[in-house]
């Protein structure tokens, strides 16, 4: 990873990691699912409401790391109005992006956490709201883990 760029990552990780955005439970009739990374402890809960197809609403609460953190506040401003098929379709890229190295520059900001994969303990890290918000989506009321990860 460049300077710059490792520069910008810090700097963006940091920012929504000390001001994570759309933290908190939204009401009742939200859908919501438990993420748990139990190699380092990060559990983040991923809130969703859907009205007609689309992301109407989307909120996270637990704690972890600033990784995990910032990738679920990141994960809420990229998901939230977006139609449930393309939310999955980010969620899919952003996944392809940390697992495998496939570019993200679709993903506009969130292309910071391209950065993850040079730290291969980091990358349930950076996935673990994802797995959640993809249950959410999926209606599932399991609790995800990031055991599934590589």
């Amino acid at each position: 990873m460049d300077e710059a760029l490792r520069e910008l990552y810090q700097e963006v990780i940091l920012d929504h990691y000390r001001h994570p955005r759309n933290f908190g439970k939204l009401d009742d009739e939200a859908r919501s699912v438990l993420g748990n990374n139990p190699l380092c402890g990060d559990r983040i809960e991923v809130h969703v409401r859907v009205c007609d197809g689309r992301v109407e609403a989307v909120g996270f609460e637990g704690t972890g790391c600033a990784i995990s953190t910032a990738s679920a506040s990141m994960m809420t401003e990229a998901v939230k109005g977006k139609p449930i098929e393309e939310a999955l379709a980010i969620a899919k890229t952003f996944h392809d992006m940390v697992m495998e190295g496939a570019p993200g520059e679709e993903l506009g900001t969130l292309a910071v956490f391209h950065g993850v994969r040079e730290y291969p303990s980091r990358i349930k890290c950076a996935t673990l709201g994802w797995h959640a918000l993809r249950a959410a989506l999926e209606q599932s009321q399991q609790v995800v883990t990031t055991e599934a990860d590589g």
